[in-house]
């Protein structure tokens, strides 16, 4: 399971104050809720989204907060409420493809240290979906992924916990979590989409869950952001929007600063999946961009199949 290495710079105090009563009785209200779900239409995109910091579950003055928390009226079409949610994150590494197949309610993973006390206590106890993950499981193995594992314990680390509280935070949709594989590239990666775009039709919200850059050495207090960050940021936006896809599969031989941008390749890695899994004549559009600390970059995409089926 990957892990925040790395503690960011941030005032812990400052976090401590600011944490409110609100805010715990929120996470009471989630604990029984109940998991019904309603049927639900074909969905034509999928998602990256750009999760930064852990402390995006509590920082009000991100501007990735307050676009998560306004997702479903944005970004998703006529407003509709997914069957269920597949999350490939970059917190999950595996060597082979891994479901996890909760039956019941998804333990929260803090899988992070050095940071504020209240985050500690969040929980984001949504029902899991053994349903999902065993066609996820399928359509893996039909497409050529010989094998798939199936993790019946594991919970949601902050990289599906954390945005998902901010986009759904009545916790009453069904999760799954689809891992990556670390040693792979980004073109096993997009393919490892393509096979689960079927699944869209079945009204299932495929997420990408990552960083458009993420160089945890390179985090700084800084209001200016590295030149490097800059960089690659915008030539992943110039190759995703103008539909440069075999490009952004080879961003580690194409992009400039692709290893300072990405020392390790698991938080760019969820990007491939959503792009694969959007199905054939893509559209990318950029949905959200901010910066903090220095070089760490929100941006996070929209990819609709412009073609009626995947």
């Amino acid at each position: 399971m990957g892990i925040c290495k790395t503690s960011y710079p941030i005032n812990n105090q400052l976090y401590d104050q600011n944490f409110d009563q609100k805010s715990n009785s929120e996470i009471e209200e989630i604990e029984i809720l109940d998991m019904s779900c309603p049927a639900s239409l074909p969905l034509k995109e999928t998602f990256f989204i750009s999760h930064g910091s852990p402390t995006l579950s509590i920082d009000e003055s991100l501007p990735a907060r307050h676009f998560l928390k306004g997702f479903r009226e944005k970004c998703m079409s006529h407003h509709e409420k997914p069957n269920s949610i597949l999350v490939i994150s970059a917190h999950w590494e595996t060597s082979e493809p891994t479901v996890n197949s909760v039956r019941g309610r998804h333990d929260t993973i803090h899988d992070f240290y050095g940071f504020p006390k209240p985050m500690y206590q969040l929980k984001y106890p949504a029902p899991g979906s053994p349903e999902l993950a065993k066609r996820v499981k399928d359509v893996l193995m039909a497409s050529g992924f010989p094998t798939v594992y199936e993790d019946k314990k594991r919970g949601l680390d902050h990289g599906a916990w954390v945005p998902l509280m901010l986009m759904y935070p009545e916790a009453d949709i069904p999760v799954c979590q689809l891992s990556v594989q670390p040693h792979r590239d980004g073109t096993y990666h997009y393919n490892l989409g393509k096979a689960l775009a079927s699944l869209k039709d079945e009204g299932v919200l495929i997420i990408g869950s990552g960083s458009a850059t993420h160089n945890l050495r390179a985090l700084s207090s800084s209001k200016n952001i590295a030149s490097w960050a800059l960089e690659f940021d915008g030539w992943l936006k110039d190759a995703l929007l103008s539909g440069r896809y075999q490009d952004v599969n080879n961003y580690d031989m194409k992009a400039p600063h692709a290893k300072v941008a990405h020392p390790a390749p698991e938080h760019i890695y969820p990007l491939h999946v959503a792009l694969g899994a959007a199905g054939e004549g893509v559209k990318g559009d950029l949905i959200h961009h901010s910066w903090d600390l220095g070089s760490l970059s929100y941006a996070s995409y929209k990819f609709s199949s412009l073609n009626r089926s995947s």
